[in-house]
């Protein structure tokens, strides 16, 4: 699999209390299909297009490593190194909202900048 490009936005979700009954919001607003990922004792959610099987977003619980993500969408950023632009968003009056950790096998974060809009980075 190809690394993306720096910059791009190559994911994004939703993280919220009551991600069972989002879910079936979206569905019955816009449409989308949803497929369960187990998380172990709960399930979060892949949602795809109507008629399409490609994955295009998340809903997820607000448990566990994802307890402290706030419940709005949040798209992710494609950077060259998370821990890096995490400190640059420090030094530039951002604020680190959760991370830097490992999700996968890709390491994010969420910052917010200094206006209050929340974005998430990955590399």
């Amino acid at each position: 699999m190809n690394k993306p490009k720096t910059g791009m936005i190559v994911w994004q979700d939703l993280t919220v209390d009551n991600a069972e009954e989002i879910k079936d919001f979206y569905s019955r607003v816009v449409g989308w299909q949803t497929t369960a990922q187990p998380m172990g004792d709960y399930d979060d959610f892949n949602i795809s297009a109507p008629d399409d099987e490609a994955v295009i977003a998340g809903i997820c619980h607000a448990r566990e490593s994802n307890a402290n993500l706030p419940p709005q969408w949040l798209i992710y950023i494609a950077v060259d190194d998370v821990a890096a632009s995490a400190q640059r968003c420090v030094e530039l009056g951002g604020k680190i909202i959760d991370g830097p950790r490992l999700m996968g096998e890709s390491n994010f974060c969420v910052i917010q900048d200094p206006a209050g809009a929340v974005v998430a980075l990955i590399d």
